[in-house]
């Protein structure tokens, strides 16, 4: 039986605890429930392997992490498959803090890809230049949330990114908060058409550290608002079919003030980017 995340208290995960978990050799976190299916993160890494994708080229050491990948490893093997079109010798690990989990994984080891019981601490040897860590972070409470970033911020590698996403169990409504290894840099979404009937659906899906936060007055409901108004506003676009309804939301955004960020290229895949100060919770500007 998987347990329920216990609190990893922000204080902790930033100053004493990965001390003491070096000392003791435990990894940072608790154990998730595990539940993934296969292509449930192509969205996220089609963003990695596009927008981001210099950042691999540019590495001197193309080390990736893929936190927390879950019962099955799946979605780690389709990562290493996706980035070895952006970079061959990529290495990408697995980490898991279910040592089951990763025991099973082994059988999939291949040059360039493996598997390691860790947590948050990251136990590999290297900075990574990209950290993957989806559905994880949304079973530990609001407050945990900066002490985890920062203490994976403090294992990226220099223009290395730092992922801590949400999807539903086939990837159709995706998003996630991309940092680097200072600040929150971002907060993309990322939707199959025809899966809703309002944008702001998708906030059911927000990472741990905006979902609590979609009520009025906040920065990220606002957002949410703004894209249904864009979204009717567009609605005789619909004849023409989603994609373009889509692209003149995300316009309507960029020409109202937004800070969208990369552009039709994306749009048309269903895929919103914003500034995270566009959606920063009040009170929490930094990480």
């Amino acid at each position: 039986m998987v347990q329920k995340a216990e609190r990893v208290a922000a204080p902790q995960i930033s100053g004493k605890l990965p001390g003491k978990t070096a000392r003791t050799g435990r990894p940072v976190g608790n154990v998730t429930r595990g539940t993934t299916n296969p292509n449930r993160m192509r969205r996220v890494d089609r963003w990695l392997t596009g927008p981001q994708g210099w950042r691999l080229r540019a590495s001197d050491d193309p080390l990736v992490v893929d936190l927390g990948y879950g019962a099955t490893p799946a979605t780690a093997v389709e990562l290493f498959d996706r980035l070895r079109a952006t970079r061959h010798d990529v290495r990408v690990c697995g980490i898991e803090i279910e040592p089951e989990r990763v025991r099973v994984a082994k059988v999939l080891e291949r040059p360039g890809l493996t598997f390691k019981v860790g947590g948050f601490e990251l136990p590999v040897a290297g900075m990574p230049v990209l950290v993957r860590a989806f559905n994880v972070l949304r079973q530990y409470e609001e407050a945990d949330v900066a002490g985890i970033w920062r203490l994976v911020q403090g294992r990226l590698a220099p223009g290395g990114l730092f992922i801590d996403g949400t999807c539903d169990e086939i990837g159709r409504r995706v998003t996630w908060v991309a940092l680097d290894g200072e600040r929150p840099l971002s907060l993309s979404m990322s939707v199959r058409f025809g899966s809703f009937d309002l944008p702001s659906e998708i906030a059911e899906r927000l990472p741990k550290a905006l979902i609590h936060r979609n009520v009025p007055g906040e920065p990220v409901h606002r957002l949410m608002q703004a894209m249904d108004r864009a979204w009717l506003e567009s609605a005789p676009l619909a004849a023409f079919g989603n994609r373009q309804r889509w692209h003149a939301m995300c316009k309507s955004l960029l020409d109202g003030g937004w800070p969208v960020q990369d552009g039709p290229s994306r749009w048309r895949l269903g895929e919103l980017t914003v500034g995270w100060e566009a959606v920063a919770p009040l009170g929490h500007q930094g990480p």
